[in-house]
């Protein structure tokens, strides 16, 4: 059980940090929902979307080679410091190659009327490029809190310019993009400041060739990964007038589309928290233990526990969606969505079981860490991007956003299933499959079960209350043999 403590300890710091700093951060979007019109959100949404595919290209894999390489401690100076030196080098071409490319590529994002957005866009990558190997550093050291509070300093900046510019300056979405690039800014020269030690190493150009074999596999990788996460709002955005007419009647444009489907989003989050929390410790954890005999045990045992987590967030996001979204921000005085934005509630429970899929593929990743099997990610989430495509392109004409989101799901879905299959292999880890799969149904049953109940029987609060106490009850029963075992 000694082990599981030193995961849960290291995700319960990561977890208290992302939970508070996402918490802060979600201030922005009854404020963002409130002040914006759905178009206006439309834009924000495709520009974060850009940012996040072309992230996977200027970080080029190095996080997870830094990680894979720097248990060697004798040479994680020079490793660091080849590392870093790279980035700033290979930023500095993709940005001057983006600026000269922003006639085209700008009107694709909604932002031809701002070219100041597209600048803060190439800034903003810049810096977040420059700060991944020192937070891998941190990350593998167990320096957990040091990076929490960078990580939570960020997110008070991000908030506290966004208030002062939207409400006190009266700026429009340029704020958005103006407060993101000055917290990016800070965040890096702090972070700098923290892992300075680390750049008295020496550059190596063998350590290069070493982490680009190792980490250039997860640029395809990743880029699925964004496609899987982010293009169904350019999908959502080329969505032509005739299916908006049929799916939604006359007098919705695709960006009004695109900024409802944006927000409704956020409400998946809960369960992104809990997947990004775990992958933070997770990833370190598992190359420290992988050489212990008792791994494949402790590995399927965390799993266990990881889905008793995803259900109960699941079920408390789903069954109460509707009393979340009409919580008031009491100094705003805005609901946490927008009315406006409600009509898409719907693909919250289909986004929430996404991210919960995406959790098992992080939980199954270790076996191709440890066996250095890292090709098969970019095969697997290619496989993922394609089925997003065609999926997006098969859904969204017929259910609309609907259809988007359950795309996302099945995507996930794919992909965790092929990189079990391929992890296992390289490393037998004995998960329990049918009992994972047993919480999943006993979850979806419950939200399925919902509306009926309300409508038949009881209030909609009292059936919420209902489903999550006996749901909890029998995925308590099924797992605790799991959960509770000593490791």
């Amino acid at each position: 059980m000694s082990k599981l403590r030193e995961l849960f300890s290291d995700t319960l710091i990561y977890g208290i940090s992302s939970v508070f700093a996402r918490f802060i951060n979600y201030l922005l979007v009854p404020l963002y929902t409130g002040v914006f019109d759905p178009e206006a959100y439309g834009i924000v949404g495709l520009v974060y979307a850009a940012i996040a595919l072309l992230n996977v290209v200027f970080t080029m894999g190095m996080e997870s080679a830094y990680l894979r390489y720097a248990k060697d401690r004798d040479n994680s100076k020079s490793l660091f410091k080849t590392l870093q030196m790279f980035l700033v080098g290979s930023s500095i071409l993709f940005v001057g190659l983006l600026w000269v490319l922003e006639p085209s590529v700008s009107p694709l994002l909604g932002a031809e009327s701002s070219s100041d957005i597209y600048l803060l866009m190439l800034g903003i990558l810049f810096f977040d490029t420059l700060s991944i190997v020192p937070f891998a550093e941190l990350r593998f050291v167990r320096k957990a809190i040091t990076f929490a509070a960078l990580k939570t300093g960020n997110v008070f900046v991000n908030l506290g310019l966004n208030f002062y510019l939207i409400l006190g300056l009266n700026y429009g979405i340029e704020a958005v993009f103006i407060a993101n690039f000055a917290a990016s800014l800070l965040t890096t020269v702090c972070i700098w400041g923290v892992t300075f030690h680390q750049l008295k190493g020496a550059w190596n150009f063998d350590i290069l060739g070493m982490s680009l074999r190792f980490g250039l596999p997860f640029i395809p990788a990743g880029i699925g990964h964004v496609i899987n996460e982010m293009l169904d709002r350019f999908f959502i955005l080329g969505m032509s007038p005739s299916a908006i007419n049929s799916v939604y009647g006359a007098g919705i444009s695709a960006e009004y589309l695109v900024g409802i489907y944006n927000a409704c989003y956020k409400l998946a989050v809960f369960m992104l928290l809990l997947v990004q929390m775990f992958r933070m410790a997770w990833q370190p954890f598992f190359m420290r233990k992988s050489e212990e005999d008792e791994a494949p045990k402790l590995f399927a045992q965390t799993f266990s526990v990881f889905n008793v987590a995803a259900a109960g967030i699941l079920l408390i996001v789903a069954l109460f969606v509707e009393n979340i979204v009409a919580i008031k921000i009491p100094f705003l005085d805005k609901y946490l969505i927008g009315e406006e934005y409600w009509a898409g509630l719907s693909v919250v429970p289909i986004l929430l079981f996404a991210y919960w899929f995406q959790g098992w593929y992080v939980n199954f990743s270790a076996g191709i860490f440890i066996k250095n099997k890292t090709k098969r990610l970019a095969q697997i989430t290619l496989i993922g991007a394609a089925i997003t495509v065609v999926a997006n392109l098969s859904l969204i004409p017929f259910y609309g956003i609907l259809g988007s989101a359950v795309a996302t799901m099945i995507s996930y879905f794919i992909m965790a299933i092929l990189i079990y299959r391929y992890s296992t292999k390289a490393f037998p880890v004995p998960y329990k499959m049918l009992q994972a799969f047993a919480v999943l149904i006993i979850t979806g049953i419950a939200v399925y079960l919902k509306p009926i109940l309300s409508e038949l029987y009881f209030s909609d609060i009292i059936t919420s209350i209902l489903l999550l106490i006996v749901s909890l009850l029998l995925i308590s029963v099924l797992c605790y043999r799991d959960v509770f075992n000593k490791a």
